[in-house]
């Protein structure tokens, strides 16, 4: 199993050439991600970033009725805390860990001075913020059009595509929550995969048996989604 040590398993800080790499991991932390921790709530003045090395992070829309739904996921193909280096200091998404693991976070003031250095990281973090806006108007087309079986297939690649392994530890509850639906939607959508031998999906624990049947079952958004973070970022998807 690789270090958790190592801030290269996140693939933006990985892309770096070596110079900016010895002068921005000194000032990297790694910090536990445990299941469900917040890292900032709507609103809320943001102080740091996060690159995740084995965790996901989801970042959920808020209602006022306190009602929320994923807008994107994040994992060790980049960064939490756009908002920070793109000229505002809070958002109304809020960050939520959606699987647990562990990140490397640095000073908000520190990413900042390193964005307007105009370098590499510059330019890596302007194509990922692209991608994930992609990600973001994707998922708002996906809930509106797709059902819900095909929005979970989305929603399980994506979430395997940032994992070192097929299993995702995971309650129905949580999943609605990502979604946006009713818990009894989830459990029908991940039934009628579970039938289809797709996933076994046992008390919280979701493991992927058959990921082409999953890709096949997808509607087109996963494909759009990946094939621009592919299109955007070849040296991170290639690590």
């Amino acid at each position: 199993m690789p270090d958790l040590q190592d801030p290269r398993l996140n693939h933006l800080l990985a892309a770096l050439p070596a110079d900016e790499c010895e002068r921005l991991f000194r000032h990297l932390e790694l910090v536990p991600m445990p299941l469900g921790h917040s890292l900032y709530e709507s609103g809320t003045q943001m102080r740091h970033v996060y690159f995740p090395t084995d965790s996901i992070v989801s970042l959920l829309y808020v209602m006022e009725d306190g009602s929320s739904a994923e807008i994107a996921i994040v994992g060790n193909e980049g960064i939490v805390g756009v908002s920070l280096f793109m000229g505002g200091e809070t958002t109304p998404s809020r960050a939520v860990v959606q699987s647990a693991g562990h990140a490397y976070r640095l000073t908000g003031q520190m990413l900042k001075d390193e964005f307007h250095r105009a370098g590499p990281m510059q330019n890596l973090l302007l194509r990922y913020t692209q991608a994930l806006l992609t990600q973001m108007a994707q998922t708002a087309v996906c809930n509106r059009h797709h059902s819900l079986d095909q929005q979970l297939c989305r929603w399980l690649l994506l979430s395997l595509d940032r994992l070192r392994a097929n299993t995702l530890t995971m309650t129905q509850e949580l999943i609605a929550n990502m979604l946006g639906v009713r818990r009894e939607g989830v459990t029908e959508a991940a039934g009628n995969l579970q039938r289809a031998g797709l996933i076994d999906y046992h008390r919280g624990h979701i493991t992927v048996l058959d990921r082409h049947g999953l890709e096949a079952r997808a509607c087109e958004c996963y494909s759009v989604v990946k094939k621009e973070f592919d299109r955007l970022l070849p040296e991170v998807v290639s690590q």
